[in-house]
């Protein structure tokens, strides 16, 4: 059992992370479905994406969503045709999975596995780069590149010496414990902004960063990937983004608790105060 926060937070890392048979398992099972796509559909190219490529999914698998991308022929384009075209995908995805629960949502169509969702994300090539992709609900197209996604995560990661990519899995796993209020790209998205021009020194100080200076960022962070478009407007009332902003501050001010009891030798404190953050993913003391 670990002693010191540094090996407490050690371990919330490794607990966060997706094993090498889980892997190999989503590798063979993502490549399937998009098989099933391209059996029915003219696909042009598709490709992992998500957290996943991110390298930002959390453990269990059996919480995940598996994020596949599907670029098509632009012959199933409509400029009103969101929803169907969602409808369409999911039709060849059936016609392959007859014994499996597929559904709907407004940006994907998802296949429920057993053991993990895989979202499907239809888009089409969009000229000067990048991609559309269906908003059914908004009766739009959305304009995003995942592929810069991972490599603007991968460039910060680099930058702050490996450090980034678990931060972000924490604070997911924050959210996570926490009623999953936030949506997990925004969540990400929040921690790529304000860690852009500092330094993470240690998980816990980078945990407690990412929970403060994203309070006043909730609902004006656009897509890092340059094609605008705010990641926060989903919350689109006052309450939402006083619940949001009232969730990060008590996480902020837990996690200046926490660092205060190590500071003064009071490490099994400490702990207990990094549990009700993390919950069992962190693990208790001595």
């Amino acid at each position: 059992m670990p002693t010191t926060i540094t090996a407490g937070f050690q371990k919330l890392k490794e607990n966060l992370e997706i094993t090498t048979l889980q892997s190999t398992k989503v590798a063979d099972r993502q490549k399937n479905v998009r098989d099933a796509v391209a059996k029915e559909m003219t696909v042009l190219s598709d490709f992992v994406t998500g957290s996943y490529q991110r390298s930002t999914m959390i453990a269990p698998l059996s919480e995940a969503d598996v994020d596949v991308f599907v670029v098509l022929d632009p012959k199933y384009y409509d400029a009103s045709g969101q929803t169907s075209l969602l409808d369409k995908v999911k039709r060849a995805i059936e016609k392959t999975y007859t014994d499996t629960k597929i559904s709907r949502d407004g940006q994907a169509v998802t296949v429920k596995f057993s053991d993990f969702f895989v979202d499907v994300v239809p888009g089409f090539n969009r000229t000067g780069g990048g991609y559309l992709i269906p908003d059914s609900p908004g009766k739009r197209w959305i304009q995003t590149d995942p592929k810069k996604h991972v490599e603007l995560w991968s460039t910060l990661n680099k930058k702050q010496n490996g450090l980034f990519v678990p931060v972000v899995k924490m604070v997911k796993q924050w959210n996570r414990r926490h009623s999953s209020l936030f949506r997990s790209f925004q969540l990400e998205t929040l921690a790529y902004d304000v860690l852009q021009n500092v330094t993470i020194n240690d998980y816990p100080s980078g945990c407690r960063y990412v929970f403060d200076k994203a309070r006043d960022k909730l609902t004006s962070v656009s897509d890092p990937a340059g094609y605008g478009g705010n990641v926060g407007a989903y919350m689109d009332t006052p309450q939402k983004r006083d619940d949001a902003k009232a969730r990060l501050t008590s996480a902020f001010e837990k996690s200046a608790e926490a660092e205060a009891f190590e500071k003064n030798g009071k490490t099994s404190q400490a702990f207990d105060k990094w549990r009700v953050i993390f919950g069992d993913y962190f693990p208790t003391y001595g």
